[in-house]
């Protein structure tokens, strides 16, 4: 059993399953990025013990590694690594632009992902999910709007959140709406999707 841990945006997402089982996979979130710190160590307990589980049955541990918000990112990642080190354990790392792609994903669509990054910019990835594995047709980086049109791929779907005016540029040239929270949120149980796929 591994423990996903996904801290990016101003949800926390924890899921608890085998590789793979991002559907079935148990699952518990929080809304509140101000709220990571004081509630994800809870969050895990909570999680094992509806398990009937123990930090002791841990294979693993795989997180979201951004791009986000520098705090929820910072409590994701020292309570992973704190794991790890304590008991020795494996770490897997996607990032969090893949793992919202991921919640919507269609076989050979091309998936903008994007989250805010503020003063009119995104965080940006572009991902295709082929029976061969999930390729990047735009690595994560922070673009303007203007930016990612200029580009010239057409995305199939449109997956994230970003101001009004982002969204509206990012929506009329594409012609499609942006899927939003809270089905575009990044959830830790796709991170288990996510594990052993090629480019994953």
């Amino acid at each position: 059993m591994w423990l996903a841990l996904d801290t990016a945006g101003d949800q926390a997402s924890v899921a608890l399953g085998a590789p793979g089982s991002g559907s079935t996979a148990l699952e518990d979130s929080l809304m509140g990025a101000r709220r990571h710190a004081a509630a994800l160590l809870p969050m895990i307990q909570s999680l094992l013990t509806r398990a009937g589980s123990s930090l002791d049955h841990l294979e693993g541990v795989v997180l979201s590694d951004g791009p986000g918000s520098f705090t929820g990112l910072r409590v994701g990642a020292s309570v992973a690594k704190a794991l790890v080190h304590a008991r020795g354990l494996p770490l897997w790392t996607a990032p969090s632009l893949l793992v919202r792609a991921a919640g919507v994903a269609r076989p050979d669509a091309l998936i903008l992902a994007i989250a805010n990054a503020l003063r009119g910019e995104v965080y940006a990835a572009a991902y295709r999910f082929t029976s061969e594995g999930i390729r990047a047709e735009l690595i994560p980086s922070v673009r303007r709007p203007e930016d990612i049109v200029a580009f010239g791929f057409q995305p199939d779907i449109m997956v994230g959140e970003a101001s009004p005016q982002v969204l509206g540029t990012l929506q009329q040239w594409a012609g499609s709406q942006v899927i939003g929270p809270p089905s575009g949120a990044p959830h830790a149980a796709r991170l288990l999707d996510l594990m052993g796929r090629p480019g994953g």
